[in-house]
């Protein structure tokens, strides 16, 4: 069986930003087993899954991230929406747009330690929307 469903998260700040609860709240009955995906429907912005407890890690991906695409590159041609932009869509890709994870005993079967990021990489890229596909 395949249930889907669609939410908008609010817009969120440039940075990385745990989403977990925001995920299970929009899912009303997680079956025994199964898998869910988490897609997300822009090109400048990214899922990923990691360090859900010390804020400090969101910090160093944010700080590591602009070192690796740092923005005003003078080889960008994309340049017309800001110099945000062309580097959210490299990091984006980078990233990916989709985590997929393990449903056991009616929970996601995340690690202690583990939780869903949104990337954000605009300085303002406004609400974004998430498709979350259950498979069970």
């Amino acid at each position: 069986m395949i249930k889907q469903y669609t939410i908008a998260l609010p817009a969120f700040p440039r940075g990385f930003h745990l989403i977990t609860d925001q995920i299970v709240q929009a899912i009303p009955d997680l079956p025994v087993s199964g898998l869910v995906n988490i897609f997300i429907k822009h090109t400048s912005a990214g899922l990923t899954i990691n360090e859900n407890a010390d804020p400090t890690v969101r910090v160093d991906y944010e700080t590591i991230f602009n070192k690796l695409v740092p923005e005003n590159d003078p080889a960008y041609k994309h340049t017309i929406e800001g110099p945000d932009d062309m580097p959210a869509h490299v990091k984006s890709s980078l990233v990916g747009s989709d985590v997929t994870i393990p449903i056991t005993n009616h929970r996601l079967n995340l690690g202690t330690w583990q939780g869903v990021y949104l990337c954000e990489f605009r300085n303002y890229g406004g609400r974004r929307n998430v498709v979350i596909t259950i498979y069970s």
